[in-house]
C-alpha cells in the first residue's frame, strides 16, 4: 500500500521534513518512491515553510494512496495560504 507521510530530515532539535509517497513496508526516513514536498517548522513565514506539489498528491490519491493525518493537515494548510496569495 502506498502511503503519504512526513519523512524527517535535519539535525538533532532542528528537524526538516520531506513530504514523501512510500510503499508502507520502507521505514520512515528510508526508501520513497517520490518526493512531492518539504516541510520547515522551523521557518517563521507559513508561505515558505510549506512547499508541494499538489498535482502529484491528487495523482497518488487517484491510485489508491493513503494520507497520514498530519500530512493532510500540511495540503490543507498549503492550499488554504495558496489561494491568499
Amino acid at each position: 500500500m502506498i502511503k503519504i507521510r512526513l519523512a524527517r530530515y535535519g539535525n538533532k532539535k532542528r528537524p526538516f521534513y520531506k513530504i514523501v509517497a512510500a510503499d508502507s513496508r520502507f521505514p520512515r526516513d528510508g526508501r520513497f518512491i517520490e518526493q512531492l514536498g518539504y516541510f520547515d517548522p522551523s521557518s517563521k513565514n507559513i508561505i515558505t515553510s510549506i512547499k508541494l506539489n499538489i498535482s502529484r498528491i491528487e495523482y497518488w490519491k487517484k491510485h489508491g494512496a493513503q494520507i497520514s493525518e498530519r500530512s493532510k493537515k500540511l495540503i490543507k494548510t498549503f492550499k488554504k495560504n495558496e489561494k491568499t496569495l
